[in-house]
């Protein structure tokens, strides 16, 4: 049994060489825990590995090595206790919005009476501000409330780990900070563990307790660990005022910029148990 609620030890995604060609590693020696009901954020550059890390928690992928330990159980293939909202939305488009929440939640609970299935599902819409929206298609709705419908659908199955990859990507910026604000609602009410990718430093800063940094790949790593202090709530017109706001942002900043290039070939000799280095600007 693991005492960490989420413990990934010594993750590695590699593709076999052909011929002249070696192993490719994408990513290897990643080490890190995440608590029940923590929201962490995942950064790096293009190609170091992050969606196919979340793919691997989802169940989706298998790794060339090492081990996903989720509530004492090692993951192995996909499952509804990991609920998964991809950039592209993912809906049935002959579905409406309702239908395809309640068509998640009967697969949750067969148990359930219809009433109840659609009363549950009915509340998840509710929080994400589609109330009135419920007897649309997806060719109906706009691109945000297409990806609002899949939050809800994901939190509405209450896994008990939500993986997100990039879901604000696709959307403009004034779309993209209004449903921000309906992920922090809905997740303060749930307290739902949250794992999510972004390439947006703002972003991570805003919504998650933790920001994982990973290096450049190929044979990227994850190097560090940084604590996100700003006090919950937040609110995007506040968080920038905080005293700590630009010490995490420009820590950031400047690994994306410089640090993630030179870490690998920092690291010669690499011990594959190493964990992500702990950075906190808290006082």
């Amino acid at each position: 049994m693991t005492a960490h609620f989420l413990e990934v030890q010594g993750l590695k995604k590699s593709y076999p060489g052909k011929g002249k060609h070696p192993e490719a590693v994408i990513f290897e020696h990643a080490n890190f825990q995440i608590e029940k009901g923590e929201f962490v954020c995942v950064i790096g550059h293009s190609g170091c590995g992050k969606s196919t890390i979340l793919n691997i928690l989802a169940g989706l992928d298998e790794a060339s090595d090492g081990v996903v330990i989720m509530d004492g159980k090692e993951v192995s293939g996909p499952s509804l206790e990991r609920g998964v909202v991809f950039q592209n939305y993912s809906l049935l488009p002959w579905r409406t919005a309702l239908q395809n929440i309640t068509f998640a939640v009967q697969a949750r609970w067969p148990q359930w009476s219809k009433d109840q299935v659609v009363e549950h599902s009915m509340k998840y819409l509710d929080l994400v501000g589609l109330k009135g929206a419920e007897h649309r298609k997806p060719s109906e709705l706009s691109g945000g409330m297409r990806q609002r419908v899949s939050i809800a659908r994901a939190f509405a199955t209450q896994p008990q780990m939500l993986l997100m990859d990039e879901p604000f990507g696709a959307l403009d910026a004034l779309t993209r900070g209004v449903i921000q604000e309906e992920l922090i609602k809905i997740w303060s009410e749930s307290k739902q563990t949250v794992f999510m990718i972004t390439h947006d430093v703002d972003e991570a800063i805003l919504l998650s307790d933790r920001i994982l940094l990973m290096s450049n790949g190929p044979k990227a790593q994850i190097a560090e660990s940084v604590e996100v202090s700003i006090p919950r709530p937040r609110k995007r017109t506040e968080v920038i005022h905080h005293d700590d706001y630009y010490k995490i942002r420009n820590h950031l900043v400047d690994f994306l910029v410089n640090r993630s290039k030179e870490y690998a070939r920092d690291q010669e000799e690499i011990d594959p148990n190493r964990q992500p280095t702990t950075v906190s600007f808290a006082r």
